[in-house]
């Protein structure tokens, strides 16, 4: 795994939360070992290797520790075969519109071509709307009063919305009675940030802040 990667946390969290034991292994994104591309010639992390056969792609990975392990710790996904499919969609938005725009915004280079930041930021914060206008209304997860997958796909993108301090001016969401028309989205958004920021699988997955730095600059 690589230890900077929101993709990789995904999976670590899953882990941590359900109690599943593992072993840990850092990888070079940049200089993939002979042991990763065996596993996957993609080279891809997270890469999960089970009685000796290789999984890859975060969200597939999470969702086999679910039915996989369903004994160890609680139950991610609903039992219900609805909201299962509604937390899927959820899921997927997090991953084809919540990710590329964060990318996007991480990787703008203002040109005549491009627009401005300010459009790539609003686009992006649309998004984080979006998303949490569909959360529970009383949470304090997406689902309701117990975490779920969907919550540990999109947390540890959430959890990176300082790097837009260090590079692009903030992320431009907005302090605690600040968000005008929109203050109750964003004071669903902040409850549910909290309640993730204190889950112990997010803490003991994080790195300290100088450690991802280096890896947003390139």
């Amino acid at each position: 795994m690589a230890l900077t990667s929101g993709l990789v946390q995904r999976t670590w969290t899953v882990l941590e939360e359900k109690g599943i034991p593992y072993q840990y292994v850092e990888v070079n994104p940049y200089h993939k070992p002979e042991s990763l591309m065996k596993l996957n010639p993609r080279g891809l992390v997270p890469t999960l290797q089970y009685e000796n056969k290789p999984l890859y792609e975060s969200t597939v990975i999470a969702e086999f520790l679910e039915d996989a392990y369903p004994d160890h710790g609680s139950r991610l996904l609903p039992p219900d075969p609805y909201q299962r499919a509604i937390s899927r969609i959820w899921t997927d938005f997090v991953s084809t519109r919540v990710i590329p725009s964060f990318q996007r915004f991480l990787q703008f280079q203002s040109d005549e071509s491009n627009g401005s930041i300010e459009q790539v930021r609003d686009e992006f914060l649309s998004t984080l709307k979006e998303f949490t206008k569909a959360m529970h209304k009383d949470g304090p997860y997406f689902e309701g009063k117990n975490p779920a997958l969907v919550d540990f796909n999109m947390a540890p993108f959430a959890l990176r919305l300082w790097v837009f301090d260090h590079f692009k001016g903030g992320a431009g969401v907005p302090s605690e009675g600040q968000g005008g028309d929109s203050e109750e989205t964003w004071s669903r958004w902040r409850k549910w940030l909290s309640a993730m920021e204190n889950r112990k699988s997010i803490q003991e997955t994080m790195s300290d802040r100088e450690h991802y730095l280096p890896i947003y600059k390139r």
